[in-house]
């Protein structure tokens, strides 16, 4: 019992020394004490693709968790069309979109319904199509989806957000209206971004890629593009009131924070309301920031990933003055996707928890998070084999993921 304890001491004390001498990582006294502590070595066991050092004691590689409470899963559908986003309806149903372009309703039970129509022409190819959506704090009176799509555009693609009525019948969404865009366009089908949530005072906070090319990727840098940015804006699609201001010339008032390569994660802490974001690195170096408003997230001046090719990205440097370190980072890689907190009450060790859909290794990660950083990693559903796209947290406690290969999930306590 004594070891124990002081080995808890001695763990909470190194987070402690290097959560105050780090920027981006300050304690929040709102935070919970911590109650489910790393129990083992780290869960990533293969080699990684650099020699780069983490900036702080747990940026990577933390220690492994193991949920005691026993769970239980199943494929309650399996006939999902590419499935990209998925959430909850207040009478406990999920709606999801598929990434060709339509949306379906799924009940506890796995029953899907027909396809909902009425929705603007996405360009699908690559990495694009109907992505990310969420529904109206007040859909239960107004039926008020919103999304965001891959919308063609003179000069190439965009990232756009879109809204709608969902009809009294269920099968199409009424006076859709794209009321974003995130110029410039770009011939490109990839690293789109994509997803959407509202925050706690009604506005909408959209992620966005830098859409891949070296030739846009500074784009990611700049105040004055939309590319590979967190933008927060009103339900009419304006620039939302309290945005930061960026000192830098002609400075969109969209901008939420900056820096991002292709963030196709975002979740609201449900304690300190903070944002928390994942995205995608090049060959290593994928992340998990804690959102700041007008913070710089460093791509590609900062990472912690290599090109494709092995070459390194620009002068190959991971730090910066001024640019935000993340939270914890991958290498190799996960493709972290969609992610959402553990609200519930249901499995008590979970509250608070963040998981985390993983596209190329084929999991979902449970992250133990305690004063803003990363104190334990679980993989769970490994076995399942399956890219898991997106997740949410039903209205019954459950967990609901879905997958690209169309399989719809429910983890749940046994």
């Amino acid at each position: 019992m004594r070891t124990r304890l002081y080995i808890s001491l001695l763990f909470g004390s190194l987070i402690l020394m290097s959560s105050c001498s780090k920027k981006g990582v300050e304690e929040d006294a709102t935070e919970p004490a911590p109650t489910n502590p790393s129990t083992g070595q780290s869960v990533e066991t293969s080699p990684a693709n650099t020699v780069y050092k983490p900036a702080f004691i747990g940026q990577t590689r933390i220690n492994s968790v193991k949920t005691t409470t026993p769970i239980v899963f199943s494929a309650i559908a399996t006939t999902l069309s590419s499935p990209w986003g998925i959430t909850s309806m207040p009478d406990g149903r999920l709606l999801i979109t598929e990434k060709a372009g339509t949306m379906r309703i799924a009940n506890v039970n796995g029953t899907l319904s027909s396809q909902i129509t009425g929705i603007p022409a996405v360009n699908s190819s690559g990495q694009g199509g109907l992505l990310g959506l969420c529904i109206d704090p007040q859909f239960a009176t107004n039926r008020m989806v919103y999304w965001v799509f891959s919308e063609n555009s003179v000069g190439g693609t965009q990232s756009s957000v879109a809204k709608g009525r969902l009809a009294n019948n269920e099968r199409t969404i009424e006076n859709a209206t794209v009321i974003f865009r995130a110029n410039p366009t770009f011939n490109s089908t990839l690293h789109y971004g994509g997803r959407i949530l509202f925050d706690r005072t009604g506005n909408l906070v959209v992620s966005t890629g830098e859409r891949s090319d070296l030739a846009s990727r500074p784009l990611a840098q700049s105040v004055g593009a939309a590319l590979g940015k967190i933008v927060r804006i009103t339900t009419s699609g304006q620039a939302a009131s309290g945005n930061p201001v960026f000192s830098q010339a002609n400075a969109l008032p969209e901008l939420y924070s900056i820096g991002h390569r292709n963030p196709q994660g975002l979740a609201l802490h449900p304690i300190t309301g903070d944002f928390w974001q994942s995205e995608h690195g090049p060959r290593g170096g994928d992340e998990l920031n804690r959102i700041q408003a007008g913070a710089n997230y460093g791509w590609p001046t900062i990472t912690y990933g290599i090109e494709y090719s092995g070459e390194r990205v620009g002068a190959g440097i991971q730090q910066q003055s001024g640019l935000e370190q993340p939270v914890y980072y991958w290498d190799p890689v996960i493709s972290p996707s969609g992610m959402t907190f553990y609200k519930g009450n249901q499995i008590s060790e979970w509250q608070n928890n963040l998981f985390i859909c993983s596209l190329s290794a084929t999991h979902i990660a449970r992250l133990v998070i305690e004063n803003n950083k990363v104190v334990g990693e679980e993989k769970l559903l490994a076995t399942e084999n399956q890219r898991f796209r997106d997740i949410t947290q039903g209205i019954d406690n459950a967990l609901y993921a879905i997958t690209d290969g169309g399989k719809l999930y429910r983890i749940d306590k046994q």
